[in-house]
């Protein structure tokens, strides 16, 4: 096994004159950013790897995250979000419930 768990953050970018919101690429970079931090800073027992992804599909909800192999999805997530995440699902396999969202 590579990894563990992986959390692919939607970095999707529609036009600005498209019927439906979009997470956005620089936000979903700077989650991204913030996840490889943590998860370096934190240096949990198992293998993590964080990566940008195109639309969850979950756009109203967004900025949105997902963690496998758990299938965990987040939604609303902002820099703030990403240490009680790494800390609470990624090292203590207890996902943050007030962040969850269901498809």
């Amino acid at each position: 096994m590579l990894y563990h768990k992986h959390i692919f953050i939607c970095t999707n970018q529609r036009a600005a004159d498209a019927p439906r919101v979009s997470c956005g690429e620089a936000q979903g970079l700077e989650l991204i950013a913030e996840f490889k931090k943590q998860i370096n800073d934190k240096k949990l027992p198992i293998k993590v790897r964080a990566q940008k992804c195109g639309c969850l599909d979950v756009c109203e909800k967004g900025p949105s995250v997902v963690v496998y192999p758990d299938g965990v999805f987040y939604g609303g997530i902002k820099k703030e979000h990403v240490a009680e995440i790494v800390n609470s699902h990624l090292e203590n396999n207890a996902p943050v419930e007030y962040l969850r969202i269901d498809k």
